[in-house]
């Protein structure tokens, strides 16, 4: 029976403003570098589905402000209770924002409410637009008034190039035709493009075998058995 592969692995490539594919998001890269910045007041929502890369804009955006000297906080949403950290002139991040609880709702409410006069600076992530969110309806329409941006995917060549990259950093030769095939084949996210691809890396180290599609199409295989990758 074939050793059973799994993509729980993830690049090891620490989350930087820098190393982040902008593509159409250049705009909202900046926005995020001057947040960082010690006395940037903003408020800046950004959404987008899973794998978009938004839990990488936040971890980046933290980095960035403690490198700056700023006081920074990042916080998922179950861990938010009735209180949040605070204090003046710092940046407070949470992430998932639709999944706050009513206490917690009411704290980054409050939280709104009191940021320009303590010089505290938002950043809040979810999975879809404002209106969209599932929260209470002062607590939605402080983030609609919130600098709002919505993450825009790489294409497939920045995604190619991102594999690419990837490859050269690991001394890989990786063929076009291996990247083509991961493009139709596998979750177009670039995130799970990274874990497929980190996957394949392993693969090729313990089977000692080149990294070419049909090694590629193996290890596919032995991810989900019972779905074979369908022919090219």
């Amino acid at each position: 029976m074939p050793r059973q592969l799994t993509l729980d692995i993830q690049p090891e490539q620490h989350p930087t403003l820098e190393n982040f594919i902008a593509g159409d998001n250049a705009e909202l890269v900046a926005r995020l570098r001057a947040l960082a910045q010690p006395k940037s007041f903003d408020a800046v929502y950004l959404w987008g589905p899973p794998g978009s890369g938004r839990t990488h804009l936040l971890r980046a955006t933290l980095t960035e402000a403690e490198a700056a000297g700023r006081r920074a906080a990042l916080i998922a949403a179950e861990a938010v209770s009735g209180e949040l950290p605070c204090p003046p002139g710092s940046l407070l991040i949470v992430d998932d924002i639709d999944r706050l609880d009513e206490a917690a709702q009411i704290a980054l409410f409050r939280a709104f409410n009191s940021a320009r006069l303590a010089g505290l600076a938002l950043l809040l992530s979810g999975p879809a637009a404002p209106l969209e969110l599932a929260l209470r309806e002062d607590l939605r329409t402080r983030v609609g008034q919130a600098l709002v941006y919505q993450i825009k995917p790489p294409s497939d060549e920045e995604k190619a190039a991102a594999l690419r990259d990837q490859a050269s950093q690991r001394g890989l030769r990786v063929e076009d035709e291996v990247i083509g095939y991961m493009l139709r084949h596998t979750a177009r996210d670039l995130s799970s493009l990274m874990a497929v691809f980190d996957a394949l890396d392993r693969a090729s180290l313990e089977r000692k075998r080149r990294v070419t599609v049909p090694l590629l199409k193996t290890m596919l295989g032995d991810l989900n058995p019972k779905q074979p990758p369908k022919a090219p």
